[in-house]
């Protein structure tokens, strides 16, 4: 049974770093800002998972496995969380190729936000400006 549990052991700890290698390899190798976040977040999490579980059958321990399960949940968490607030902002900032996009849903959003801010906020011509200031 030892030997059994040692060789799932390594598996998972092996299967859990190509994970982790092919996220970083994704990273290098992909074209633009949107595919480079969605290589960096869906096999780390999986990684992560394969290599926390590999430490808990390797420990044979139940008072690791609610930290490791926190630990796991904090990065499916936060994993995630940060790649669609980083997508956001790099679309806004033209840093993603939007022809590379089958749906574009964000752009409805950010033409109506645009538009009310230009409503909102009228601007100065420039003489005005100028006088103002002196």
């Amino acid at each position: 049974m030892d030997m059994f549990l040692d060789v799932l052991v390594a598996v998972l700890l092996i299967t859990g770093c190509l994970m982790s290698l092919i996220a970083g390899i994704g990273l290098l190798t992909f074209p633009d800002m949107l595919t480079r976040m969605h290589a960096a977040t869906k096999p780390q999490v999986l990684g992560f998972l394969l290599i926390f579980t590999a430490v808990a059958i390797h420990l044979r321990s139940w008072s690791v496995v609610p930290l490791l399960f926190l630990a796991w949940g904090m990065q499916l968490l936060t994993a995630p969380v940060s790649a669609h607030m980083i997508g956001r902002a790099g679309y806004r900032t033209k840093h993603a190729v939007k022809g590379s996009l089958y749906d574009d849903e964000l752009r409805q959003v950010v033409d109506t936000v645009t538009k009310k801010q230009a409503v909102e906020t009228p601007e100065v011509p420039a003489e005005q400006s100028k006088d103002s200031t002196s």
